[in-house]
């Protein structure tokens, strides 16, 4: 029952703000604190609950499950689970979520009421899509984070905030559509093949679906490319970081895009391994790419919110690459540069969000010299950049290290190419520094430096990324069992499509074999 009032405390605490605050601003405010705070507790209490008993010898990756008949006439049930992985993701949406309403305090001050419901709901569906064990539940919750989106940029946004609100929604419907479609067909090829009608996760996991298996992989992999965002699903992105306020950007940088990478990681990969592994290679050269060509993108601008944005592509480009290497150490990289990404980015869109509030600008061209006037924010606006870069001693640089050594065992010269994306990090994370922050001094920027509100959100940040990297075991001890079942499933159900085609006595040897000689 706990699972379900992690999804129903943000629920009711959105209505809840959108009724009271009407008569009071502070209502609002303090009633998305209390429930979103709430969710962050019993989400790390569950933590605490799963880390202080783990042993290295155990199998069992799923922690809490709930499940009850919904619509059984169609095969609907209500299933919430979470492993390791959704776990740490789950702490994740709490946190930010959190972060996202303390720091639009001063920021949003028309229909605030409306606001703190539409930030509430997305974070509710965001927690389901977390926790969804039934295919349609999963497509429920997947279409119920979109909509408040769609409200939060395009009333609480910027200058272009229809179109970019328009954008987000066009691109992230159409791939959601194709989802919906794969879902289908999944649903109706179990039914040919068992009598049975359902959206289960696991009962669909051992389903044969021979070649149908490679077109119901793609409606899948293009919703969640578009969602991470995957060059060249990617044109929505900076538009949407650009407009939406600064809450919506954390939420978008620091969670909706991490639902790409946990799609991934949840069902395409186990739903649909052979397919996968045949669109290996192409994943990681797309996963390279948008390295690449995001920090290229970066280069090019001045709008220092929209330089950022661009950075997503680049940093969840890496993400890409990981997946589609099929071993643990990359797949644990991907896990940790998830986290670590959704903080330092999460970060450095709140600050440049409290700069366009203080100057009314995001153009660096007409910033420079700040370190005097705000050297607290100049600090944590240097810790982030280098944090972004992967500097050794913050989580950044232990997700980036996992990926690089797992996907280079996967495949050498791809590697080597994306390496080179670290370099790229490293320049435009410093050229902000020095554009925004260096130079010489101009007199109308004499701003308020960070009060104690920010201050208190950014010590947060700042000791987990270090916690993190200097001592990332609890990630990776939290990870493993739900990276080990994945790679169990993905075999498991392999061996079905095999024995399906007259194939069999698949070995986990063999498997691994396969997938390098179809790299080769």
């Amino acid at each position: 029952m706990i699972l379900v009032w992690l999804i129903v405390i943000p629920m009711a605490a959105g209505l809840l703000a959108w009724i009271f605050g009407k008569s009071s601003n502070l209502f609002a405010r303090w009633i998305s604190v209390l429930g979103i705070g709430i969710d962050l507790v019993i989400s790390i209490w569950l933590w605490i609950q799963h880390f202080a008993g783990v042993d290295p010898s155990r199998t069992e990756s799923w922690l809490v499950q709930i499940k009850a008949s919904w619509i059984p006439d169609l095969g609907i049930t209500f299933h919430l689970a979470i492993d390791g992985i959704s776990l740490l993701l789950i702490i994740l949406t709490a946190l930010l979520g959190l972060i996202s309403v303390i720091i639009s305090w001063t920021e949003i001050q028309r229909r605030v009421a409306f606001f703190h419901f539409n930030i509430m709901w997305i974070l509710a569906g965001i927690l389901g899509v977390f926790m969804a064990m039934d295919l349609f539940l999963f497509y429920f919750f997947w279409e119920m984070m979109l909509i408040p989106m769609y409200f939060l940029i395009g009333i609480w946004g910027h200058a272009n905030r229809r179109y970019a609100a328009i954008k987000f929604f066009i691109f992230t419907q159409a791939s959601g559509l194709l989802m919906l479609l794969s879902i289908l067909g999944l649903y109706f090829i179990h039914h040919s093949q068992t009598g049975v009608y359902t959206y289960n996760y696991f009962d669909l996991l051992g389903t044969s679906l021979g070649g149908a298996s490679r077109f119901l992989m793609l409606g899948f992999f293009v919703a969640f490319a578009v969602k991470l965002p995957a060059f060249p699903f990617h044109p929505w992105l900076a538009d949407a970081h650009t407009e939406a306020p600064t809450a919506g950007s954390v939420i978008l940088a620091g969670l909706l895009l991490k639902t790409g990478a946990y799609g991934i990681i949840r069902f395409v990969l186990p739903l649909f391994p052979e397919a996968s592994m045949e669109i290996a290679t192409l994943a990681m050269i797309l996963g390279v790419i948008s390295i690449i060509y995001g920090a290229i993108l970066a280069f090019a601008q001045t709008d220092l919110k929209r330089l950022i944005a661009y950075t997503s592509v680049s940093h969840m480009g890496f993400v890409l690459l990981a997946l589609f290497a099929f071993n643990e150490q990359a797949t644990q990289g991907a896990i940790m540069q998830m986290i670590c990404h959704g903080l330092s980015t999460g970060a450095l869109f709140i600050l440049v969000g409290r700069m366009q509030e203080l100057m009314h600008t995001r153009d660096m061209d007409r910033m420079g010299g700040m370190w005097q006037n705000v050297p607290r924010m100049s600090g944590v606006a240097m810790f982030f950049a280098l944090a972004s870069l992967g500097l050794p001693g913050m989580g950044n640089f232990v997700g980036e290290f996992l990926i690089l050594i797992g996907s280079f065992q996967a495949n050498k010269v791809i590697t080597i190419i994306a390496a080179s994306g670290l370099v790229f990090a490293a320049i435009y994370s410093l050229w902000i520094i020095q554009r925004v922050f260096h130079g010489e001094q101009r007199e109308e920027w004499k701003i308020p430096d960070l009060r104690a509100r920010f201050i208190g959100v950014f010590a947060v940040m700042i000791i987990i990324l270090v916690v993190l990297g200097l001592y990332p075991r609890p990630v990776i001890d939290t990870a493993k069992p739900s990276i080990d079942t994945m790679q169990k499933n993905m075999e498991a159900n392999m061996q079905i499509d095999l024995e399906s085609s007259g194939t069999a006595n698949l070995s986990s040897d063999d498997w691994m074999i396969g997938v390098e000689s179809e790299r080769d």
